[in-house]
């Protein structure tokens, strides 16, 4: 099965000098966890709810007036429509992510997260082991 078949194709986007807390609201308001970042319809970042939570809040940011892109993770990884699900569900599994950007011709046109993929009955054991991968335990830094 290829990722255009599962993606969802209306994704909610932010530029790089939207705030930080029109991210959070984008998120509330559609029940997401990560926004891509975009120039145009390119890909040039993306947030997730724990950047705005460790790399904001936590630091004490003004999270009114601070820019995405102080945050933001650049140069996210990308699928591309055509790709493979199993290949995209071992790419978001050793890149330890649960959401992937969809580009062709270095346009956004979908995002796929692992919950995409898991409501698929003959996909889900694909991930449930790129979830197990991503989750693996790490030492707290106590």
């Amino acid at each position: 099965m290829k990722i255009k078949e599962l993606m969802t194709k209306s994704v909610a986007t932010l530029n790089e000098n939207d705030t930080v807390e029109q991210a959070a609201r984008l998120m509330k308001e559609h029940n997401i966890g990560s926004i891509p970042i975009c120039k145009g319809e390119q890909v040039i970042g993306i947030i997730t709810d724990r950047d705005i939570a460790l790399r904001s809040v936590a630091e004490g940011e003004n999270f009114k007036s601070q820019s995405v892109r102080t945050i933001m993770t650049s140069n996210p990884v990308l699928g591309h429509p055509e790709m493979d699900v199993q290949d995209a569900t071992r790419v978001m599994s050793e890149r330890q992510i649960r959401r992937l950007p969809i580009v062709d011709n270095n346009n956004l046109v979908g995002m796929v997260s692992l919950g995409d993929i898991a409501v698929e009955s003959n996909l889900r054991a694909n991930a449930e082991s790129a979830l197990q991968n991503i989750s693996e335990p790490c030492t707290p830094n106590i």
